[in-house]
């Protein structure tokens, strides 16, 4: 855990690692960064589990990371990144700079053979939870990179959501038509519908992604975040529109007692928090992008999540497209 990133670092960075390190026994987990003074400061006894490792500080939001990364690299994200490259550990997880942990991703830890560029995937907490990628790690795509995102994705679906069928491939577009969008749309569709590597179920609208059409949903990273922040935007601008109106008067405030307990789990389900941050997928080892102003559920549920989606989710993503690629050159041949 990368103890120095983000907006409440290092202290909701340890009570997170604290909770976590009580519910994952068999898991080690390493602090990286100032964190034992801020667990002294807690009052709370140390895990056996849990270990410290000091660094030279962290990369800020203003810097830009690959310079501050080369110029420093005994910052907090870069040591946990090396750390995850050297096999000390299977993964790691940052609240800070996004640019920065993709970075030291790349940089350090190293991508997946024939996976250009990686992709962070963030789950949709619908009635059927989907998984959006890319959101933000990259922003101009090819064609081939929109194809690794849905292997990629398929894998992480089946091992996190724990889909027993082949998990449904969608294409974010502008229609449903195969000939809509532009070139890397109509480029990326073509890609998708004659892989075998995927179940593609064509292009889905914006207006569909929450009616369960697709498992995964693909799209290049700049799309793919307006749509994640857009559609945070949006749910946190109902909850306070409901919260005004059940607050309102007398009868709305009885009204909204007896819908307490509904309207909470409403608010809990689109809560960031409950999952705790987003994998970044097609590099070599498990990385976990918190929000920057994650607290200690969030970190507790992010640790949680890389013990849930498995040891193994390199390998199989890896083994994936290695398969897909073997496909394409048979073809050609």
């Amino acid at each position: 855990m990368d103890a120095l990133g983000g907006d409440n670092a290092p202290e909701e960075i340890v009570a997170g690692t604290l909770s976590a390190a009580k519910k994952m026994p068999d898991d080690k987990l390493i602090l990286i960064g100032g964190a034992e003074t801020a667990w002294e400061a807690s009052g709370s006894p140390i895990p056996s589990n849990v270990s410290f490792r000091e660094t030279g500080g962290a990369i800020h939001m203003n810097e830009e990371p690959a310079a501050a990364l080369r110029a420093r690299p005994d910052t907090s994200v870069a040591v946990a990144a090396r750390m995850v490259r050297a096999r000390e550990a299977d993964a790691f997880f940052s609240a800070g700079s996004t640019g920065a942990t993709v970075a030291a991703a790349l940089l350090e830890v190293g991508r997946l053979k024939g996976c250009r560029r990686p992709a962070i995937t963030t789950i949709l907490p619908f009635d059927e939870p989907a998984l959006l990628l890319d959101v933000g790690a990259t922003v101009s795509c090819r064609p081939q990179d929109l194809l690794n995102f849905a292997i990629l994705g398929g894998v992480f679906a089946r091992k996190y959501i724990g889909l027993s069928e082949a998990p449904r491939v969608g294409l974010l577009n502008v229609g449903e038509e195969p000939g809509k969008g532009g070139y890397l749309a109509k480029e990326a569709h073509e890609l998708l519908a004659a892989s075998s590597a995927v179940e593609f179920v064509g292009n889905v609208e914006g207006r569909d992604v929450a009616r369960g059409v697709a498992d995964v949903l693909v799209t290049d990273g700049f799309t793919g975040n307006v749509v994640l922040k857009t559609a945070e935007g949006v749910a946190h601008e109902i909850l306070g529109m409901v919260h005004a109106t059940v607050t309102s008067n007398v009868f709305t405030r009885l009204a909204g007692s007896v819908l307490r307990s509904r309207l909470l789990a409403v608010r809990d389900r689109v809560d960031p928090e409950n999952y705790g941050g987003s994998f970044l997928l097609g590099v070599h080892g498990s990385v976990v992008i918190g929000h920057g102003n994650s607290r200690a559920r969030g970190v507790e549920n992010a640790l949680l999540s890389i013990s849930r989606a498995g040891a193994s989710l390199v390998d199989e993503s890896e083994r994936a497209l290695a398969a897909a690629r073997e496909q394409t050159t048979g073809d050609k041949v």
